[in-house]
């Protein structure tokens, strides 16, 4: 007797519907897979094994922690002497609107002398850990291509994030979680995208938690043992496989295989990542969350140190969305609320990675997409400003404790040692142990790389 042909669809319908499959259908499918010899060896091949990079980083994995809204420089990390003698007079060449002081004292970190807003009184404390950039400089002043700038490298088309880009050279050192992992209780301005891996190949994308109750759908296990649902997984991931045979080249179909075994990993360990009761009060005290509390940017940073532990290689964490964010056109004095919502935790991590011995081979970086103009856009606010701004640098191979580049007198203009967010990029990935142009990806007949054809690597950034 001739058994029937066993079908893709056949085996979904016997999992959804709560079945194993008989063994006799096994026999068909081991048979199947004798059949199959010659042909491509798909499953041998993991989009997320372990990569070497170009040459020995000094950084293995990226906490990149991005606050949305155009962060103003002259009120956080660029003080302006200048600005305040001045204030109240009329504005800058063309612009003639006035100079609006900054409502907030700066005052030198005691290590290194690095000037710091009372905005950050707890991350002042640790800028002797940092590299300040006061020279940044991007290609647009509207949120959402400046957002994109940021992560992609492109402000006019969808390109694959720096997030991606990373997972693509190096891998995961973690199976049982993705390699890119971004912390957002909001979306950001260009929503998804900034997290999307475009032409790279799908199981590179980003994957989003939601600090509260559920922080990723469907984690809890709906099987009722292990051993069940691996026996599931195998036999979906069977015929998944032998579906992909005939179409190679279908990166979203690579990608939905990979998933299935990443989600089983995730089932299995995300829990206990994200479980913080076994963090000690010290600890909690350090990032200044409460017990039981899974919301705020002090859980995302909490969350991100123990992502980071488990070798997850990028991780992304979002400081507010398109709303409610440092978008301070007629108040800044909405950036108190704005300022203490991450001054603590963003300290707290960095020095928990320094007792923990992690921040030498993790890179923090913190920026926003563009800064804020010095002078008054309504009554007590400032208007979006792409000619300078401020990001910074800490841990994972940069110079502790200084300061690159400089803006003008009032805060206007890059002075000296500009550098773009195509250099920001470059030093970024040179620290993680890639040659920019080198690390690229051939997609609609041409090779792609995140700096497109710019991009130096700021050397005075370097330990």
């Amino acid at each position: 007797m001739t058994r029937p042909r066993v079908s893709r669809r056949r085996i979904i319908q016997s999992l959804v519907g709560g079945s194993l499959l008989l063994p006799g259908i096994l026999t068909e499918l081991f048979a199947d897979d004798g059949r199959q010899a010659g042909r491509r060896d798909v499953q041998s091949e993991n989009p997320l094994a372990p990569k070497t990079p170009h040459f020995p980083g000094k950084a293995k994995r990226v906490i990149f922690l991005f606050s949305s809204g155009g962060v103003s420089q002259v009120d956080t990390f660029d003080p302006k002497p200048k600005l305040v003698a001045m204030a109240e007079r009329k504005g800058l060449g063309a612009i003639n609107r006035p100079l609006l002081r900054p409502p907030w004292d700066f005052r030198p970190n005691s290590r290194c002398g690095t000037e710091v807003s009372d905005l950050f009184p707890h991350l002042r404390e640790m800028m002797h850990e940092v590299c300040l950039i006061r020279s940044m400089k991007c290609d647009h002043n509207e949120h959402f291509q400046a957002t994109l700038g940021m992560h992609c490298g492109s402000v006019t088309f969808k390109r694959p994030s720096i997030g991606s880009w990373v997972s693509y050279g190096l891998g995961t050192e973690n199976q049982n979680l993705p390699s890119f992992i971004v912390l957002a209780p909001q979306l950001p301005y260009a929503g998804s995208q900034v997290w999307d891996s475009d032409f790279l190949p799908a199981v590179h994308q980003g994957v989003r938690v939601i600090p509260g109750d559920e922080p990723v759908q469907d984690l809890t296990r709906r099987s009722p043992s292990d051993r069940i649902q691996r026996r599931e997984l195998d036999l979906l991931d069977h015929f998944n496989r032998r579906h992909l045979l005939a179409r190679e080249t279908e990166s979203a179909l690579e990608a939905r295989i990979k998933s299935f075994e990443t989600a089983f990993g995730m089932q299995r360990e995300m829990p206990e990542v994200l479980d913080l009761s076994k963090e000690t009060d010290a600890t909690l005290e350090l990032y200044g969350l409460d017990r039981g509390s899974a919301r705020g940017f002090a859980w995302q940073c909490l969350a991100a140190r123990r992502l980071a532990e488990r070798g997850v290689r990028f991780i992304e964490l979002i400081d507010a969305g398109s709303s409610n964010n440092w978008d301070a056109h007629s108040n800044l004095k909405g950036y108190e609320k704005l300022a203490r919502n991450i001054d603590r935790p963003i300290a707290g991590l960095l020095r928990d990675l320094k007792s923990r011995g992690m921040l030498e081979e993790t890179l923090v970086v913190w920026t926003t997409e563009y800064g804020r103009t010095p002078w008054i856009d309504q009554p007590d606010g400032r208007g979006h400003h792409n000619f300078v701004f401020s990001s910074w640098m800490a841990g994972g191979g940069v110079k502790p404790g200084a300061v690159y580049g400089r803006s003008d007198e009032y805060g206007d203009q890059v002075a000296e040692n500009e550098v773009h967010v195509h250099d920001f990029h470059a030093t970024i990935l040179h620290l993680l142990g890639f040659d920019h142009t080198q690390l690229t990806y051939r997609h609609g007949g041409r090779d792609y790389r995140l700096t497109d054809v710019h991009g130096n690597v700021v050397k005075g950034l370097l330990a």
